[in-house]
């Protein structure tokens, strides 16, 4: 079970927008079978393109416990974390140069366990596609290069990413 939390119209602009640091993010490559779950963003960055479900990590979150939520809210399903495939910057610019996005994002290698696919959240359509289907979907180069390293990585076993934390 996820940790229910409050959030407000604020959460998703403050400070995503001409960033002060850069933000961190994480993305779940969904494999089933021979295809992959895609979300068609419904907010800047990346409106109205199909990319990987994901988001920002909220305070106090895991980076696990951060895309299993991201997948749920945005697709409604629950899904099983598997492996680190990659770690990238997303960074977008306003005309005069000015860093208008900053994400630094790790994408993990996932598999669904249950619910019902639907978009939800702040996607506008969640589906499932083969790797044949993502350059006619218009989906970026390199999100295409990290679905292509989870699908040659899925047939490893899975190890859990270890967490070291420290209560006062």
């Amino acid at each position: 079970m996820l940790p229910q939390r409050v959030r407000g119209w604020h959460d998703v602009t403050v400070g995503r927008i001409y960033p002060e640091h850069p933000i961190i993010g994480v993305g779940g490559i969904v494999v089933d079978g021979g295809r992959v779950l895609l979300v068609k963003r419904g907010h800047e960055p990346l409106k109205n393109e199909w990319s990987l479900p994901g988001g920002a990590v909220e305070l106090g979150e895991t980076l696990e416990t951060a895309i299993a939520r991201e997948v749920q809210e945005e697709t409604g399903l629950t899904v099983e974390v598997g492996p680190i495939v990659d770690v990238l910057d997303r960074l977008r610019y306003d005309t005069d140069g000015r860093v208008k996005y900053h994400y630094v994002l790790v994408d993990f290698l996932c598999h669904p366990t249950g619910g019902a696919l639907a978009a939800a959240s702040d996607a506008d359509a969640a589906a499932w596609a083969t790797l044949d289907d993502l350059p006619h979907l218009g989906v970026a180069e390199a999100t295409i290069s990290v679905i292509q390293k989870a699908i040659a990585r899925q047939a490893g076993a899975w190890t859990p990413r270890e967490v070291h934390w420290q209560s006062e």
